[in-house]
């Protein structure tokens, strides 16, 4: 059985632009998509006798939302098979179990009722933190999530080498019909010879010279799997995060890598990933990895 690309949906604005990302990213791959509305009103509503024979307010208003998005994908992509499913259950946990049966899931950057100041909502973060499938949090310029640019760009970090995440970024990059973006930052340590510049310069193209070895074992094997992605390796000196945030300002598609480590249920995710996640100006998927 062909797993469906998820998507949460609630009814705020960045919801309904997960739902526009995940119809794309669904045509993009052949996918059914699957939207979500997770709702707790029959655990506190069901229970209780009632002589109305109206239907609970937030039951009426929970089966308009998934309808309205089932609609509203419908319309983007007739071609895309979406359905749609409230779940009486809180939204990370329904979220969650339904990318263990997933492709991956979509969600917005924020959800109806989150704080103003917030740069990225709880739920979006808990489930692109714990998810066993790739979660790609939709955020950025209307031209990224648009795909304006035609780059996917995946950040190589240690022991990257055939990662699910590089692995990811090409079959993204190779859907797409764009070309694929490797970067690896590098730093040079701030105790290297500062009283001599010459030594500096040294040290400095070796730790570059590295981080381009260490692209091209990251690359090598899904290089050969997907030949015809264009690709371009880039070593960028500065803080991996810092460096990361700024090559998303021209891509459609940010891939990072994020352990999760076997019997380990609390959030796992990096500086990296939450930088990203927090201030990415395009669309985020984070790719589990078992170590």
């Amino acid at each position: 059985m062909e797993l469906p690309l998820v998507v949460g949906v609630d009814g705020s604005d960045s919801s309904l632009q997960a739902v526009d990302w995940a119809v794309d990213e669904a045509a993009h791959h052949g996918l059914p998509l699957r939207l979500i509305y997770a709702s707790l009103w029959e655990r506190y509503e069901g229970g209780r006798p009632s002589l109305s024979t109206e239907r609970p307010a937030e039951e009426v208003m929970a089966q308009h939302i998934i309808a309205s998005g089932v609609e509203r994908a419908q319309r983007r992509n007739p071609a895309v098979k979406a359905s749609g499913e409230v779940l009486p259950d809180e939204a990370v946990s329904a979220l969650l179990r339904a990318g263990s049966e997933a492709w991956g899931v979509v969600t917005g950057s924020r959800g109806r009722g989150e704080l103003a100041g917030l740069l990225l909502g709880s739920v979006s973060l808990a489930v692109a933190a714990r998810a066993v499938c790739p979660v790609i949090v939709v955020r950025g310029s209307e031209e990224s999530r648009q795909g304006a640019f035609g780059r996917v760009v995946v950040g190589i970090g240690d022991g990257a080498k055939s990662s699910a995440a590089v692995r990811f970024a090409f079959r993204e990059a190779e859907a797409r019909g764009g070309a694929l973006t490797a970067v690896r930052a590098w730093r040079t340590p701030a105790h290297a010879h500062v009283d001599h510049p010459l030594i500096v310069d040294d040290a400095a193209q070796a730790h570059e010279e590295r981080a381009s070895v260490n692209l091209d074992d990251a690359l090598r094997q899904a290089a050969r799997e997907h030949a015809g992605v264009e690709v371009r390796r880039r070593p960028a000196e500065g803080p991996a995060h810092r460096v990361l945030v700024q090559a998303s300002a021209d891509a459609d598609l940010i891939v990072i890598g994020a352990q999760r480590r076997h019997g380990h249920v609390g959030l796992q995710l990096g500086r990296v990933a939450h930088a990203l996640l927090h201030h990415s100006q395009c669309p985020v998927a984070v790719v589990p990895q078992r170590v």
